[in-house]
């Protein structure tokens, strides 16, 4: 697939669209992680407190943030995320995650070789103990079941939001990606630009796989949520970035951020 930038993303969607930096600045890349702890992030697992990290579910093991669910017993719908503790609206976020080990005893068995970044997502304080899912939007990870069958990774999922597709709005909670199947543990590189409530874009081991546009508050999934927070039909122009467990054993890695110059895109008539 063809391999292109953010600037492009944006003047394809836009039109005759202009992407300025008066400042004449070069990019910077962020990084989220630093390889060594995660005090610059918060978690929120099903079942639990803001920021009970139930089970030492999310640790860090030779600078490689693990998922992993030995403490748990039974996995008892414990969905958790680990989330950045900034919110970002115009991104571009790169990382690296990998699939190990067995399905925890107790997980839904659509989980198997599944994870997940969720972003544009709702602040975790805001949860409530027994809401299940953030409403966000995700990049869904999906790993090959190592028996021939494509199972793409990279996609979209829309837990309490609904995005548009084609310029339609998209009925179904996930949308497949065209991207290739990775078998095995092998490491697989994600990237995903972020237009705030414009254009988004997944990108898997270089090639662009999905883009969609327009993520607002709405549809269904996400459940037990504060009534106050899902808005449906509200545009969501920004929001935390969170990784998941929600039963398979992952890793991640090289996690970094490039803020995007959004103040200054501006639309040609």
């Amino acid at each position: 697939m063809k391999k292109l930038s953010y600037l492009i993303f944006a003047v394809t969607l836009w039109g005759c669209s202009t992407i300025k930096n008066n400042n004449n600045k070069p990019e910077k890349w962020i990084t989220l992680f630093n390889g060594k702890d995660i005090k610059d992030w918060n978690v929120k697992i099903h079942h639990h407190d803001y920021n009970v990290n139930f089970g030492n579910t999310f640790r860090v093991v030779d600078g490689i943030i693990q998922v992993r669910y030995d403490q748990y017993g039974d996995f008892n719908d414990q969905f958790g995320h680990l989330y950045y503790k900034t919110p970002f609206s115009y991104y571009h976020l790169k990382l690296k995650y990998r699939f190990v080990g067995e399905l925890q005893k107790g997980a839904p068995s659509y989980t198997l070789r599944n994870s997940g970044l969720m972003f544009h997502s709702q602040d975790p304080k805001t949860m409530p103990k027994e809401q299940d899912w953030p409403i966000s939007i995700e990049m869904q990870f999906l790993g090959g079941l190592s028996d021939g069958r494509p199972r793409p990774t990279g996609n979209m999922c829309s837990p309490g939001t609904d995005i548009f597709y084609k310029g339609k709005l998209y009925d179904g909670h996930c949308l497949d990606s065209k991207s290739k199947t990775y078998d095995g543990d092998q490491w697989v590189s994600a990237e995903l630009i972020v237009l705030g409530d414009s254009l988004v874009t997944h990108v898997i081991n270089g090639d662009t796989v999905l883009q969609y546009s327009k993520p607002q508050i709405g549809g269904e999934v996400a459940n037990r949520y504060d009534p106050q927070i899902k808005i449906d039909g509200k545009a969501i122009q920004s929001g935390f970035i969170a990784l998941q467990s929600e039963g398979q054993p992952v890793d991640f890695k090289d996690i970094q951020i490039m803020e995007l110059p959004h103040h200054n895109l501006k639309k040609s008539k």
